[in-house]
């Protein structure tokens, strides 16, 4: 172990960032941070206040004042219910997410209704259109906003034009300009506004004042806005306080249970944390980052507030992803950091352990500073991974996937999901919901799971961003996926309470397993009720299943193309959509055209009167169909028009007396459904030969 303590300068900042002008703007800036707030909290807030609040990470660790609440307005199934007289929550997986509203009024949908004082921090949608949204704030009646839904989401409406703040990823739409009122705030929409929204809003303890939202900006509010822009688009580590230290240690860490960490004496804060570990080549650094063990304990405090395998605290799994956002991230210099604002009064315990078989060596890098004012005043940071912890006992609630459940006075500020989808499918259908102080119905209600992460669409596309990364797919959201979410000025406040839940729509017995690590501060005496997961269930559980074969099916892949008049025939791989196909694949004809036949040769081993099954393939852009066998009709046309990709079941074409050998079964396009895509095309899974009596 090499510990070195210095006053921060230049010389012990990041290679990256060694400009003396870019070093004492960046001091200066978080000392102004760090000294927002060291007494009571401002009742009157400014714009630039409330846009100081998108990069305050300081803000995150004081405790909640009576009052302040988070919640969030969205398009959710309203079919879900809850129902007071009998304790029961209803159709709570319906998933119609697109259009819910709050009601029609003279002609105009109803979105959004809050009472102020109050902040929108955070407006998303997965597909704006041209229809008009309307913002009404404290009883005008003229809007402060009035735009098309698109035009909200593609900068070219001021002030909404700044790219880490309004900016479009793996097709989600996000707006995180402050829309701050003082009174009340009424969202309304045109006809053809679009489909999918989200208003995310604080309100704050009564007598705060407030101003209310304008689009044509003062010249010092247009500047805050920009300095959030650039700190937003400028991801790194963070600097440490001008009168703040740099502890730096290089250590090896034996395999075993091999220990290792630092003790800080109080009261201070840390203000940014970095590690480099020394890994193998992927993907064993998956393993090695799921032995090492991060732990971090205050003011000597037990069990530690903080417990997550290395490479999760810092926001994504499995193994290295390189990627960079607000609050944490991975550098392509092999650093890994995390700027979380982590207080304490008395000390701070901060222990690597390493329960993999070999020896690991890293260095990791302390910023820390002084503590200003009361010590009380704030909460503790705590992150914590598990896997299905806590699930709920009510069958109607199966659906929700819980990644925290904490009581006590706080904030919920963040989560970061793995998920493990052995089979393929779309995994995220699920809504986030937010129980706050004993709620029985969730402030916050989602629209997919997805939508949370600020994305649309079930899009493997990785993005990253300050608040909202994808950093991980292995492709088609098949096998690993790593997303986060960082809540920083629409960070969710409770006094007494927190759940926090994510829908699971696949079961763990069909090979979708979660794991999560979730960031929130918590009042010291506060429950954090999350114990350490053995090595046993950080590893070895993603693993991919053999492919499910139906008995006695003659693959459809596998049969021999004897003749086609268009097209082209392939394997079709179909774990993505779900685990319905025998051996997870089909024999895929596509480009095809009406009137055009394909001609497959069927094996049959031995005579003998045979019923034949067959499993085909339905979806949107499929086509009708006649099979034939051996030049003779086999039923009647077969529509395999559906609005989503699925499997047929066995379908009954007859019962045949077959001698062994070949035979022909011929497939013909006769058309398509009105309702279809007119793309003609056709899966076959298998066939099967059943002996008849």
């Amino acid at each position: 172990m090499k510990p070195k303590l210095s006053r921060l300068d230049p010389a012990v900042t990041p290679r990256h960032s060694n400009n003396p002008a870019t070093i004492a703007l960046a001091s200066l800036l978080l000392a102004v941070a760090l000294s927002f707030g060291a007494d009571s909290a401002p009742s009157n807030l400014t714009y630039v206040d409330l846009v100081s609040r998108l990069t305050d990470l300081e803000h995150l660790a004081i405790l909640p004042e009576p009052g302040e609440k988070t919640a969030q307005w969205s398009s959710y199934d309203r079919a879900s219910q809850y129902d007071e007289k009998t304790g029961k929550y209803i159709h709570w997986d319906a998933n119609a997410d697109g259009d819910g509203i709050i009601r029609k009024e003279n002609g105009k949908l109803v979105f959004a209704e809050m009472q102020g004082p109050g902040c929108i921090w955070r407006t998303w949608s997965a597909a704006p259109r041209e229809g008009h949204v309307r913002i009404y704030l404290d009883g005008a009646s003229v809007p402060a906003v009035d735009l098309p839904f698109a035009g909200y989401f593609d900068r070219k409406n001021e002030p909404f034009t700044r790219p880490a703040l309004v900016h479009t990823v793996a097709n989600g739409c996000n707006n995180y300009t402050p829309i701050p009122y003082q009174k009340s705030c009424k969202i309304v929409a045109d006809e053809g506004w679009g489909a999918y929204y989200h208003f995310g809003y604080t309100t704050f303890p009564r007598d705060t004042r407030v101003p209310t939202f304008k689009r044509e900006l003062s010249a010092a509010e247009n500047a805050a806005l920009d300095e959030a822009n650039r700190l937003l688009t400028d991801c790194q580590p963070r600097y440490a306080a001008p009168d703040g230290t740099l502890t730096i240690t290089e250590t090896t860490l034996k395999g075993d249970g091999g220990s290792d960490g630092s003790q800080l004496d109080g009261p201070g804060i840390i203000t940014s944390f970095r590690v480099k570990p020394d890994l193998p080549p992927p993907p064993a650094d998956r393993e090695a980052l799921r032995e090492i063990i991060l732990q971090i304990s205050w003011d000597g405090e037990r069990p530690a507030s903080v417990w997550a395998p290395l490479g999760d605290f810092f926001g994504t799994a499995p193994g290295v992803n390189v990627y960079r956002s607000f609050p944490c991230g991975m550098t392509a210099d092999g650093w890994i950091y995390a700027n979380w604002f982590m207080p304490f009064a008395k000390s701070a315990g901060i222990k690597f352990v390493n329960q993999g078989k070999q020896d690991r060596r890293l260095q990791y890098e302390i910023r820390r500073a002084p503590l200003r004012g009361d010590a009380s005043r704030y909460a503790r940071f705590h992150a914590k991974w598990h896997r299905d912890e806590f699930l709920p006992t009510e069958i109607e609630r199966q659906i929700d996937w819980p990644f925290l459940k904490t009581t006590g006075r706080g904030r919920f500020v963040g989560l970061m999901l793995h998920i493990w989808n052995a089979r393929g499918g779309w995994w995220g259908e699920g809504d986030e919901k937010f129980f706050v102080d004993g709620e029985k119905f969730p402030s916050t209600f989602g629209t997919g799971s997805e939508d949370y992460f600020g994305y649309a669409w079930s899009s493997p596309e990785l993005f990253h961003h300050a608040y909202h990364n994808q950093t991980h797919n292995d492709g088609w959201n098949r096998g690993h996926i790593s997303v986060n979410r960082w809540q920083i000025a629409d960070q969710v406040p409770f006094q007494k309470q927190f759940e926090g839940c994510i829908e699971k729509y696949y079961s763990n017995q069909r090979g979708t397993l979660y794991a999560s690590t979730v960031y929130w501060y918590l009042e010291p005496g506060g429950r954090d009720p999350y114990s350490p997961a053995p090595l046993e269930e950080r590893l070895g559980y993603y693993v991919l299943p053999p492919a499910k074969k139906v008995a006695g099916a003659i693959e459809g892949e596998s049969l021999r193309v004897l003749h086609r008049s268009g097209g082209d025939t392939a394997q079709q791989d179909m774990a993505g959509y779900g685990d319905q196909w025998s051996n997870d694949a089909q024999l895929w004809w596509t480009g095809a055209r009406p009137g055009d036949q394909l001609e497959l040769a069927l094996p049959v081993e031995k005579t003998g009167k045979y019923k034949l099954l067959a499993q085909l393939t339905k979806a949107e852009d499929y086509g009708i169909v006649q099979l034939w066998l051996d030049g003779e009709k086999l039923g009647e046309p077969i529509d395999l028009y559906h609005g989503w990709v699925i499997a047929t079941d066995d379908l009954d074409l007859g019962t045949r007396d077959l001698s062994a050998g070949e035979h022909k079964l011929t497939v013909e396009i006769t058309g398509a459904n009105p309702k279809a895509k007119k793309s003609y095309m056709f899966g076959l899974d298998y066939v099967k030969l059943v002996e008849a009596k």
